[in-house]
């Protein structure tokens, strides 16, 4: 069943809005944010879908008791009989709709709700359905999507899985928010091999390396939540080594000021990072951690309205070339959101996010994006999934409510055509995302072991060769390996002109007549060649008739013990210096002072202009 077939037209009136949906739905997606495991991404019974914390959470808080959800001592059928039988005040929510549609697209339910009488018989079906060594690319294929995006620890190894379709994340809460526990600090010195010895320099070593190791397996963001608290601000070296040492000796028990301190440091060495790495830093702005500790798992946080973005102006401000796909937990924020995305040419509107994440929110949050913010900087939806079963009806949720929006406020209000329409809907739900988040074409580092280095290759024509350089020019993208003389066959698969090389040249078209009206009839005067004319005679220096090297002449001596000719020096001479005695037919009469000759040379020149040139002064 193709996604075309899976999509519920009769939910979507005829006319432009049916037209846009329709080709919303045959855009194959990526994903750019969820929790799906890479090594067990789809469900195996239907207790992996009702267990989603959306139906433990609003099952308990419709009056289920926390002991009957997280009773360790049941199976997973026992949980799901537990869970439908306290479904019936969800009905109403948008959840409850992913979950009949969830059954009635992979599973082939034919009702419309999900209760005691009828479960049992669902749960058998699509246990054998999810049994399918393929189930995982089925529900892919199905769902029209072709890569779904990770959130990762920061200590994955990220092995065993496609990074193609199942794209790495590296998620930094932990070091962040939680590096004074010592089992996070040993998590990080396990992964990377550097000890925080109280050094910046091994924390942001450390911190580096996750980066390559992430980068060299194909991750294409770094992201966080953050709570309304946190204020990201650079931190001096000093109050940054002082914080790091006092987590180091105390832990969870360090004063307040330095666990702080430290997390807003680590958080700018992060963003450094995506900068020199080029990863996109996604912001996931708002929640309060624990507000509700009873709840049941991940059903205990909330939003808080007391944050605001403009805790964020510096980081958007010093780092201009990171790009901040930004989330916001609570719709009230999102007008602040689509401020500060008018303004900032570095921040992204992205998804609706969690308590956000309802057909109302959606269809006011994402009117106001698409009427204020460019289009190329808006990540339309994600699906923050936990199983792939999740992505399909989460996302054609936000596909019915973005035709909506298309077609009431610019195929109506603006007259723009549906395909123009549509066009912008492949924009937000798409294009967008290979855009803002690109292929990795390598680290800004090696990785420091061998097996996870990047080789950054070179760009330009420089890492081409020469063969490379010949390609190129003649259009041919794909560079072959040839030898120095190639065969026919392989300079035909290169599609250039092949040259031709003969053993013996053509033979010339010019006649010996024609070659003799070309030489001059004067000569050219290139003087004695021959050398038979006697040279000039060479005259001593010193007005010698000849000369004839001997050892009083060079002033060499035979060393008494060892025989080698040396130049002779006194004793007392310093050893820096050498003095060489005149040859006897130096006479004192014959040397000239330079001195004299110079002065006596000056005071036959006449300088009497400087004076009167003195007097123009």
């Amino acid at each position: 069943m193709n996604a075309s077939a899976m999509s519920d037209s009769s939910s979507v009136a005829n006319g432009p809005k049916s037209e846009i949906y329709e080709a919303l739905t045959s855009i194959r997606l990526i994903d750019p944010h969820s929790h799906i495991n890479p090594h067990a991404p789809a469900s195996t019974t239907l207790a992996d879908l009702l267990g989603y914390h959306y139906y433990t959470e609003l099952a308990h808080s419709a009056g289920m008791p926390k002991s009957r959800i997280e009773d360790k001592a049941i199976g997973p059928k026992e949980l799901v009989e537990r869970l439908v039988g306290g479904l019936q005040p969800l009905e109403n929510t948008a959840q409850y709709s992913w979950l009949i549609e969830i059954c009635r697209t992979f599973f082939g339910f034919e009702e419309d709700r999900l209760h005691l009488n009828n479960w049992e018989a669902l749960y058998d079906r699509s246990e054998s359905i999810m049994a399918s060594a393929q189930w995982s690319e089925t529900v892919l294929d199905q769902s029209n999507v072709q890569a779904v995006f990770l959130t990762n620890d920061f200590d994955d190894a990220l092995e065993g899985f496609d990074t193609d379709t199942y794209i790495p994340c590296l998620r930094t809460d932990d070091l962040v928010f939680h590096l004074a526990k010592p089992e996070v600090r040993g998590r990080l010195a396990a992964c990377t091999g550097i000890e925080l010895d109280g050094t910046l320099e091994s924390l942001r070593s450390s911190l580096k390396q996750r980066f390559e190791h992430f980068v060299s397996r194909g991750a294409r963001a770094c992201a966080i939540s953050i709570p309304p608290t946190f204020t990201p601000t650079p931190v001096g070296d000093g109050r940054a080594s002082t914080a790091l040492n006092a987590v180091l000796q105390k832990g969870i028990s360090a004063d307040a000021s330095h666990h702080e301190a430290l997390s807003r440091r680590v958080f700018w060495t992060l963003a450094e990072l995506c900068d020199e790495f080029g990863l996109p830093f996604d912001l996931m702005i708002g929640v309060n951690r624990q507000v509700y500790p009873e709840g049941v798992f991940q059903g205990q946080d909330l939003y808080d309205s007391r944050v605001s973005l403009i805790q964020y102006r510096e980081l958007f401000n010093s780092f201009p070339n990171v790009k901040f796909p930004v989330s916001v937990l609570a719709s009230v924020t999102n007008q602040e959101l689509v401020s500060y995305a008018w303004i900032f040419p570095n921040m992204i509107t992205n998804g609706h996010w969690w308590y956000s994440n309802t057909p109302s929110f959606i269809a006011r949050d994402s009117a106001a994006r698409l009427e204020a913010v460019p289009q190329t900087k808006q990540i339309g939806y994600y699906s923050d999934a936990y199983k792939l079963e999740f992505i399909w009806p989460k996302f054609d949720m936000y596909r019915k409510v973005l035709s909506g929006v298309l077609t009431d406020q610019f195929v109506g209000d603006r007259g723009w055509s549906i395909e123009r329409a549509v066009e912008l809907g492949r924009k937000v739900l798409r294009d967008n995302v290979d855009e803002i988040f690109p292929r990795p074409n390598g680290a800004a580092g090696e990785e420091s072991s061998g097996e996870d280095a990047v080789e950054s290759p070179r760009s330009g024509i420089e890492s081409l060769g020469v063969v490379g350089v010949a390609t190129a020019v003649a259009g041919v993208t794909e560079v072959l390996e040839i030898d120095a003389l190639p065969a026919e066959e392989e300079v035909h698969e290169l599609g250039v002109d092949d040259v031709e090389l003969r053993d013996t040249p053509s033979p010339s078209d010019t006649s010996a007549d024609e070659l003799e009206t070309l030489v001059e009839d004067e000569t050219l005067d290139v003087g004695n060649l021959l050398d038979d004319e006697p040279s000039a005679q060479i005259t001593q220096l010193r007005g010698e008739s000849s000369f004839s090297p001997d050892d009083d002449s060079l002033q060499l001596q035979p060393d008494p013990n060892t025989g080698e000719f040396t130049f002779p020096v006194n004793e007392s001479d310093s050893d820096d210096t050498l003095e060489i005695s005149p040859s006897d037919d130096d006479s004192p009469a014959e040397k000239s002072d330079p001195t004299a000759e110079t002065v006596q040379e000056l005071e036959e020149f006449d300088l009497e202009f400087l004076d009167d040139d003195e007097e123009s002064k």
